[in-house]
């Protein structure tokens, strides 16, 4: 068995940015990839599964299975969620660590549990002190609630072929309600509801034996030609107007430059270049965050140009059509880009869900209809990026 702490926890570097999601993918990859793993069954717990699942949808082949204990694919109660964490709830736990590290935390932990039925044993509270002061600083621990409660993974579920277990407590308000979901969005979940309504650990050997028994059966590697990708789609600004008022060899002079800026800074954010048109530029990022920060380098530099590029980015399930990313996905991220205005960047829902924790800041652009795609669809601008 293979643990390993988020960066800026437990044993992990200190002093370091809060781990996002799209970052704890990658600090998996490289726990497993350093260890030489492969095919893993990858276990969480609660929101910390979200890891799991946006590692399984970005990398088909990656894992065996996934074992997700008392799932939720979002932390924070939302209209078409009711089973998340109000507002109000959530100021409680940011309070709550005000106790961090102290006694106090331990005894108040514990009397925590005790009224949602986990049964622990009372000489455990100060232990559960010197947990807290052993795994991270008051601050980061308020960071990552606070980090947890902006991600959601919902729009992200489907495109997840990998084995599933969902392992619930049968009479904990609302976690079969929560398991049935996520099953009904993820085509190789199965759900077992297990007796009680919280944890005790009378009850662990019944949950290990239904862990044995799901990852015991071996199942080939389901086929897959789909894969979870970013996409970028990129183009300049009124570029037909300019054309006509530079000439033919001067644009063709400046088009040339403009492409050398872009190569740049995808090259730089390990971007794969899919399609150039034009002046249009279509790319692939294995993170969103990655793919915004290339979009907002792109539209900063080429200002130096003299011209403006407008940029559109999406997160979604891709078919893989001759060695290249396509479908539906790819074409929601050529409609986003086409409602940016000049210097701007657009995303979908999915990529703001996505980036929690990076220190983008966006706003609401409103509902948009997509040409040629179903629905409406809700976008935001990015704005900033925090220290």
């Amino acid at each position: 068995m293979i643990t390993h702490d988020p960066r800026g926890i437990g044993l992990s570097s200190r002093n370091v940015d809060l781990p996002t999601l799209e970052t704890r993918v990658s600090d998996l990859m490289t726990v497993l990839n350093t260890i030489g793993i492969r095919r893993p069954v990858l276990n969480g717990a609660m929101a910390t599964g979200a890891v799991n699942i946006l590692a399984a949808a970005m990398r088909p082949r990656l894992a065996r299975a996934i074992v997700w204990s008392e799932p939720t694919p979002r932390y924070a109660w939302a209209e078409d969620f009711p089973w998340g964490v109000t507002p109000e709830d959530l100021q409680g736990e940011l309070d709550f660590i005000e106790l961090w590290g102290t006694d106090a935390y331990g005894k108040a932990f514990l009397e925590e549990q005790g009224a949602l039925g986990n049964r622990f044993p009372a000489d455990l509270a100060p232990h559960m002190a010197a947990g807290t002061r052993g795994s991270c600083t008051p601050d980061v621990a308020r960071g990552m609630v606070k980090i947890w409660a902006e991600i959601d993974v919902r729009n992200v579920l489907d495109a997840v072929r990998t084995p599933t277990l969902l392992l619930v407590h049968k009479e904990r308000e609302g976690a079969v309600d929560v398991a049935e979901y996520i099953a009904s969005k993820m085509p190789a979940a199965e759900v077992r509801a297990m007796p009680g309504d919280a944890w005790s650990p009378e009850e662990i050997p019944a949950w290990v034996e239904q862990i044995r028994d799901f990852i015991g059966v071996e199942r080939p590697p389901a086929a897959q030609s789909t894969v979870l990708a970013t996409v970028l789609f990129t183009d300049i600004v009124g570029s037909t107007e300019r054309s006509a008022e530079m000439g033919d060899r001067d644009w063709k002079d400046l088009v040339q430059r403009h492409h050398a800026i872009v190569r740049e800074s995808l090259h730089r954010f390990d971007a794969t270049e899919v399609d150039t048109a034009g002046d249009g530029f279509y790319a692939t990022f294995d993170g969103p965050a990655r793919g915004i920060r290339c979009a907002l380098d792109i539209a900063e530099r080429v200002l130096e140009l003299g011209i403006e590029v407008r940029a559109g980015i999406h997160t979604g399930e891709c078919e893989m059509i001759d060695g290249k990313v396509g479908g539906l996905a790819v074409s929601i991220g050529a409609r986003v880009a086409a409602n940016a205005g000049p210097s701007e960047v657009l995303v979908s829902q999915t990529v703001r869900d996505l980036v929690a924790g990076s220190g983008l800041a966006f706003e609401d652009a409103g509902e948009h209809e997509l040409k040629g795609v179903p629905d409406r669809w809700r976008l935001y601008r990015v704005v900033n990026e925090s220290a």
